[in-house]
């Protein structure tokens, strides 16, 4: 195992930056998601570290050694990728001792390293098999075990759930965590899907056009973002955002907004008649009794067992409130809403960057 820097890291193409200076470590064992839209850099970075893509400026470092010179061979890194990458004409048990056969190691070792991970990846049963034979799921499966057997010093995964369907996806992400805690492997793993980055990271690493908006941890990222863009990119579904007027009063602060005066967290810096983007997710928005609260209008109701999403219109804008159990809402409906006011997020409408309130 080892730890990875990334020191001032650049990348161009002729005069085109796409990654502007990045910086940040991750530690030895840490399992890091980088996540953000197509066209971020995370893919980008992540081949700069394997050694695929060279390096315009700055230094990569595994286990405090200056990397940018050395060829992908010589890393110690084992990357996973979107398109498995297996070799057709070879059975799994081929596939996953190739890197050792490269290397002309022992082959009674080889044996063993590959039983051993045949066995944490339940391929047992399929080592004389070919990739034909295999369901997506088995592939990927595969692919990992090819990855484990080198003995790394960092995982790379690219995108490795993409290409299965939605119940797989869920299935080989707990699948990939549980890898991880087993070997305490430094992984580095990188896609475009914020619910597969909420559920595996150690820590998220949000990438915006070549820049780093925000590093924390899961609920760190959910329950303080650092700016517009994260608080618009994590959780599902997408935090409402009303453009308002932030206002102080002796009861506190409060935004106006759609004709309506909506709490702020306690403590929130800015000043009066500073003009905001207030942020409440859709788990903090409640229906209140007795005619108590901001009114809305009921668009669409979207039952989903144990919640119940509603689409509302509040004035101009349209917001989601996703309610626990089940309602008697319906299509145009008045309802009355509350907001959790701690849990409310006030962000610079200038800058796009949060008022920090005192939790």
């Amino acid at each position: 195992m080892a730890a990875v820097s990334f020191r001032r890291v650049e990348k161009s193409y002729a005069r085109t930056k796409v990654i502007h200076g990045i910086e940040f470590d991750i530690a030895d064992g840490e399992f890091v998601v980088l996540v953000g839209p197509s066209g971020c850099g995370k893919s980008t970075l992540l081949r700069m570290l394997a050694g695929l893509e060279d390096i315009s400026g700055g230094q990569i470092l595994i286990d405090g050694k200056v990397v940018n010179d050395l060829e992908s061979k010589d890393r110690d890194i084992a990357m996973v990728f979107q398109s498995y990458a297996l070799y057709p004409h070879m059975t799994v048990g081929e596939n996953m001792a190739f890197s050792l056969r490269l290397r002309n190691a022992d082959a009674a070792l080889t044996k063993q390293r590959v039983a051993d991970a045949a066995r944490i990846l339940n391929l047992d049963r399929l080592l004389e098999r070919y990739p034909r034979e295999l369901s997506g799921g088995q592939r990927q499966r595969v692919a990992m075990g090819r990855a484990i057997v080198r003995d790394p010093k960092v995982f790379l995964f690219d995108e490795p759930l993409s290409n299965l369907d939605a119940k797989l996806r869920v299935a080989m992400r707990a699948e990939i965590k549980a890898l991880h805690q087993r070997l305490r492997t430094t992984t580095v793993y990188v896609t475009h899907d914020q619910i597969e980055a909420m559920t595996m990271a150690d820590r998220i690493v949000v990438m915006h056009d070549g820049l780093v908006e925000q590093i924390g941890t899961p609920l760190e990222l959910f329950d303080r973002p650092a700016n517009l863009f994260v608080a618009q990119f994590i959780g599902s579904p997408s935090m409402n955002l009303l453009g308002g007027t932030l206002r102080h009063g002796s009861d506190g602060a409060h935004v106006d907004a759609l004709g309506a005066a909506w709490p702020a967290p306690p403590g929130t810096a800015g000043t009066p008649g500073q003009a905001v983007q207030y942020g409440v997710r859709p788990t903090d928005i409640s229906l209140t009794a007795g005619g108590q609260g901001i009114p809305a209008r009921v668009v669409v109701v979207e039952p989903t067992g144990a919640e119940t999403e509603l689409l509302l219109q509040v004035g101009s804008e349209q917001l989601v409130a996703v309610i626990h159990g089940r309602t008697g809402a319906r299509p145009d409906d008045t309802v009355h809403l509350a907001v959790e006011a701690a849990n409310a997020h006030v962000f610079d409408q200038a800058s796009g960057q949060r008022l920090d309130a005192t939790r």
